[in-house]
């Protein structure tokens, strides 16, 4: 693959065009989980009780948090760089200029990756707010880092989807089957220890599960034995659908 510095100007040009909208962005990325920290954390929290000594608030930020940066990262990788592609031919422009496909791409998927740590630091600032917080400043140091990984999955993961949809509709397919059911089925909402058993062999095979997990230890500062796996799971995936996406994006641009 041939990947060098022009990322870089690929995504400075997406910053560029971004500061026009920044407040709509900011409050569209703060609706939804705003709405599932209010709705869930303190409506039914109230009902709830103690999950392990703490409030259900606590229990539900940390997933919320992550879910956000999946969502973000996704809906940019796949409506802004379809726009990008098709209806501003944007993609044209940049493969005349010494920008390769593959440049364009990682840019893309940084620059998801960039909105999905946005919208995470800004669902941080708002937990912080209703009084839930990392313990520590290294916990919040390892939580960006964790964002910014979950940030690329889940880019790389919609530009693999863009590469094939023929238009919007197609992605529905995506959101609907596959990222709406993820946040009901990786521990977000509810522990998994009461899934039944076929259930938690099933959700091991979701990353947002394993992003999840790593976000709780953040949060709580306790860390199982068995968090470097999910970490692991996290590292590993990324690295495959990153090259994948920017094989089968390069295959989709230059025909």
């Amino acid at each position: 693959m041939n990947l060098s510095y022009r990322i870089g100007h690929v995504f400075f040009r997406n910053l560029m065009s971004y500061k026009r909208f920044v407040v709509p962005t900011f409050i569209a990325s703060l609706i939804q989980p705003l709405f599932y920290l209010v709705t869930f954390g303190i409506g039914m929290g109230a009902y709830m009780g103690q999950f392990g000594g703490k409030s259900y608030l606590d229990f539900l930020v940390p997933g919320v948090l992550v879910s956000s940066v999946m969502l973000s990262a996704s809906f940019e990788c796949l409506y802004g760089t379809f726009i990008k592609m098709i209806h501003e031919k944007l993609y044209d422009s940049l493969l005349a200029t010494p920008v390769s496909a593959e440049d364009a791409v990682a840019g893309d998927i940084a620059w998801g990756a960039f909105r999905g740590l946005v919208s995470g630091t800004l669902m941080m600032l708002v937990a912080m707010v209703m009084g839930v917080s990392p313990v520590s400043i290294p916990s919040v140091l390892l939580l960006f880092v964790l964002m910014v990984f979950v940030g690329i999955l889940f880019g790389s993961l919609a530009m693999i989807v863009t590469s094939f949809a023929p238009n919007f509709d197609f992605f529905s397919y995506y959101t609907e089957l596959i990222l709406t059911p993820m946040l009901f089925f990786s521990g977000v909402f509810f522990p998994l220890d009461r899934f039944p058993g076929w259930m938690k062999s099933f959700a091991q095979f979701l990353p947002l599960t394993h992003a999840v997990a790593v976000a709780r230890a953040v949060f709580s500062g306790v860390y199982p034995r068995g968090l470097v796996a999910n970490f692991l799971v996290i590292v590993g995936l990324e690295t495959v659908v990153f090259w994948a996406a920017l094989k089968l994006m390069k295959r989709r641009l230059i025909k």
